[in-house]
């Protein structure tokens, strides 16, 4: 779908249909030319409510405000009706509430957030029509803004879409597609990008650096590990080094301690942290931000087999810290210390780790929240800022030190589960504390997308399946820097 850009009047834009957003049920705007037809319907323009009048060729979508992210939604719904045309080319108006806002980016990545579909295992799939989307400006004084500045906007707002989009298409795919052998092959794909680097460590790299908790998620899977290191380099100097670190978990049937069968579908979307780690250095290249920038991923399985590894072993992490097993379906954060042991030997300015880490995140903030850790209150309040320029959304879960004495182990230097069923998210993310060395605690924050990584309903410009999640609200993070340079 090709996004064009005009200062044309709607009226003198040549197009097959047209989109009308209808704000905070204000049917009197002078876009809108069906008030009769839309009583006739009961149509209420309710946020996330469509209707298509095809003699005319007007879709109209009710949309709360105009604030960036009902502009999305809104956006994704007029696409998901169009989806039952055989229209072209569509246009619509400008929604500008203030002039420096970001909302023609959010139109437009809401189209494209809209726009994806996961057809990769459909053996028949409906055509979409739409070639052409025309984004009308006339309707906004372009003293204030520039049309060269919606186009920056618009570019902008394509390649965050898109990288969400290329995250989910990752996540989507099933595991026996889906190997840590394939993950690193996507991984080197991100070389044609200007700047970006990758390297592939195996398994025989890993017991060189000691890497003892990684190895022995992955001991009963068929398919090798891999630590995937991506790096884009700016052409400018960097000041800033930013390292994401993702949980690349390919499948987790839960190890020797099982999952049960329906906690089991869906584990494909292990992978979700890594897959965004991936995607946001693509994204970071794409927009060429001055800022020197690593992805670390842990890509393995963690299956079941006579040499897995076991409750009541005991492994010893990169750090030299050593770990009871206390539960085997605990096993992202094993991988995840080893990774973030790795990702400081680089120094970094800002460390940002994400996994779909565990359920009591999701019991704790709901499906659709992302939940931030860390100690710098600075660093969480810039990406609450980010996300919700995103859309994204977030809750902060705060450390205590009574939680943190759960992880107390008889034996070894620290359990990998706690000794209480209650505040699991934390003590996860306190369990990956003892792996972050003193000088970079107040650089680190855990992300745990356990919730709203992959859903399988439909949710606002999500479709079933993967979001994408930490994609776009970390890219908006990382332009904030660069403003704040």
């Amino acid at each position: 779908m090709n996004i064009k850009i005009t200062n044309e009047t709607l009226e003198n834009i040549n197009a097959q249909a047209v989109i009308v957003f209808i704000v905070n049920k204000d049917f009197n705007h002078a876009w809108i030319k069906h008030k009769k037809a839309l009583e006739a319907v009961n149509f209420k323009a309710e946020s996330e409510e469509a209707v298509l009048l095809a003699e005319d060729g007007y879709i109209y979508v009710g949309c709360a405000s105009l604030q960036p992210d009902e502009l999305r939604i809104a956006a994704a719904k007029a696409l998901k009706t169009l989806r039952q045309t055989s229209y072209k080319s569509v246009k619509i108006g400008s929604y500008i509430e203030k002039t420096k806002d970001n909302s023609m980016g959010a139109l437009i990545e809401g189209f494209i957030l809209g726009s994806y579909e996961f057809t990769k295992y459909k053996s028949k799939t409906e055509p979409f029509n739409l070639e052409e989307l025309v984004i009308s400006t006339d309707s906004y004084n372009q003293n204030t803004i520039s049309l060269e500045e919606l186009q920056n906007a618009k570019n902008n707002a394509l390649i965050i879409a898109n990288a969400a989009n290329w995250a989910k298409e990752i996540i989507n795919t099933a595991p026996y597609d889906y190997t840590p052998i394939q993950m690193a092959e996507d991984a080197q794909k991100l070389t044609s990008i200007d700047g970006v680097t990758c390297k592939i460590f195996d398994e025989k790299f890993l017991e060189k650096e000691r890497m003892g908790a990684f190895l022995a998620v992955n001991r009963a899977s068929i398919h090798p590990p891999r630590l995937i290191h991506l790096t884009y380099t700016p052409k400018e100097k960097s000041e800033k080094r930013v390292v994401f670190v993702g949980k690349g978990l390919t499948y987790d049937s839960g190890g020797l301690s099982l999952k049960p069968s329906d906690y089991m579908v869906s584990m494909k979307a292990d992978k979700s942290g890594g897959a965004a780690a991936m995607a946001i250095l693509k994204g970071a290249a794409e927009l060429k931000l001055p800022f020197e920038i690593h992805a670390i991923i842990g890509a393995t399985e963690n299956m079941i087999g006579g040499n897995a590894y076991k409750p009541d072993d005991v492994l010893t992490a990169k750090n030299g810290k050593t770990i009871e097993v206390r539960n085997t379906d605990a096993e992202g954060r094993l991988v995840l210390a080893d990774c973030l042991c790795y990702a400081q030997e680089l120094k970094p300015d800002l460390l940002i780790d994400m996994a779909t880490l565990t359920g009591a995140c999701v019991v704790a903030l709901g499906e659709y929240t992302t939940g931030v850790m860390g100690y710098n209150d600075k660093l969480k309040h810039e990406l609450y800022r980010a996300a919700a320029q995103s859309g994204e959304l977030v809750n902060n879960l705060s450390f205590n030190r009574y939680l943190k004495k759960l992880l107390k182990s008889n034996i070894a230097d620290i359990s990998n589960i706690s000794s209480s069923r209650y505040g699991g998210a934390i003590t996860a993310a306190l369990f990956l504390d003892n792996f972050i060395e003193e000088p970079y605690k107040d650089k680190w924050l855990h992300l745990d997308i356990a919730g709203p990584a992959y859903v399988e309903k439909e949710w606002g410009y999500n479709q079933s399946g993967a979001s994408g999640a930490g994609v776009r609200m970390n890219l908006y993070w990382l332009i904030n820097q660069k403003g704040d340079q």
